[in-house]
């Protein structure tokens, strides 16, 4: 089993249009998919985002 988890940043919804900020969900989603269709080989254990893996 991997564990993979991930960071979307600020996602444009009802709550953040008053504030002007945040990516379409679209955009937000891209991450998910990603690293949901990575192989068993894949990395495990790690944060990541759009760019790739983060500092915990």
């Amino acid at each position: 089993m991997a564990l993979r988890a991930f960071d979307t940043n600020a996602v444009g919804t009802d709550m953040t249009a008053a504030f002007g900020i945040g990516r379409s969900q679209q955009e937000s989603a891209g991450t998910v998919v990603r690293l949901a269709t990575l192989g068993a080989d894949g990395p495990t254990g790690t944060l990541q985002d759009e760019n790739g893996e983060l500092p915990w």
